[in-house]
């Protein structure tokens, strides 16, 4: 039996759900220790095949904004749904002028976890989730994005280090030269914890992502508080922006056919084994859940 998909989608989800990109199949409610989630789609990607869509940011114009979305109980959401591994999208900055630019597509390769106040493991006030980070993404949905690209002719960028940060502001320019010093490349502020959440309840995850601008003081650029970002995108930097955007309905799907079949022989099926193996843990993994309020 194929395992069961699902897509954590990032800016501009819901602008993509409602222009259709996606056969919305049904509408689901699952309740969570955590609280709330944001609706989940049940959603055709072939005659055959459907996976869950969870829209990260709400299902209107950017509702929740990256710190304030509940990942814990989104991730909870999903593997309750039997979720065994999530395609996820995030549209970072670029730290760098000559490496990446706005509407370059990203396979990023590890995370710098720069976030202070958001709630970043199942297992509080528990001994157990000393569990490897590395590697930081699934290998397995990792090929599968890169294979979907040479189908549809795209070029995908590797090796990057997506640094995380707090938000909802966006960051300074000594800020910038600070992470871009700490071997950043891309700066965002959605893939942690969401991506360590994934790893704990042994749900393969990976993300694609799509460069939406320089980050401050990479380019100079003037304020414009009427524009996005604060006119530090460019009008045809928007335009490669949106245009990267579009491709994402065709480059999921194809990736997401590809991993319906295939076998799952990565780290991720097994972060909690030594646990579960040694007795520690039960193999039910609502046993594994600590302490909901903390």
């Amino acid at each position: 039996m194929p395992d069961v998909l699902a897509v954590i989608g990032g800016s501009d989800a819901y602008r993509l759900l409602q222009a259709g990109a996606w056969r919305i199949l049904e509408t689901v409610a699952v309740p969570t220790p955590f609280g709330e989630v944001s609706a989940i789609q049940r959603i055709a990607v072939t005659e055959d095949l459907t996976a869950w869509f969870l829209s990260r940011h709400g299902q209107e114009n950017y509702a929740v904004s990256a710190p304030f979305v509940n990942y814990r109980a989104n991730i909870y959401a999903l593997k309750e749904l039997g979720t065994a591994r999530i395609l996820a999208w995030s549209g970072p900055g670029t730290l760098h002028a000559d490496r990446h630019h706005p509407g370059e597509l990203v396979l990023p390769t590890d995370i710098i976890d720069e976030t202070r106040r958001r709630s970043a493991t199942f297992f509080a006030g528990r001994g157990w989730g000393f569990i490897r980070s590395s590697p930081c993404f699934c290998p397995g949905i990792r090929s599968a994005f890169l294979a979907a690209g040479a189908v549809a002719g795209l070029a995908i960028a590797t090796d990057a280090v997506y640094v995380c940060t707090e938000g909802p502001r966006l960051e300074t320019a000594a800020e910038i030269r600070k992470l871009r010093r700490d071997g950043g490349d891309l700066v965002g502020m959605t893939l942690a914890p969401e991506a360590f959440l994934a790893r704990e309840l042994e749900i393969c995850y990976a993300p694609l992502c799509y460069v939406t601008n320089y980050a401050e003081g990479v380019v100079e650029r003037a304020y414009r508080g009427d524009r996005l970002f604060g006119g530090m995108l460019s009008e045809t930097e928007r335009d490669a922006v949106d245009r990267a955007v579009q491709h994402f309905p065709r480059l999921f799907c194809r990736a997401l056919e590809l991993l319906a079949e295939a076998p799952r022989d990565c780290p991720c099926a097994q972060a909690m084994r030594r646990y579960t193996r040694d007795g520690r843990l039960d193999e039910d993994w609502h046993k594994w859940i600590g302490n909901s309020d903390a």
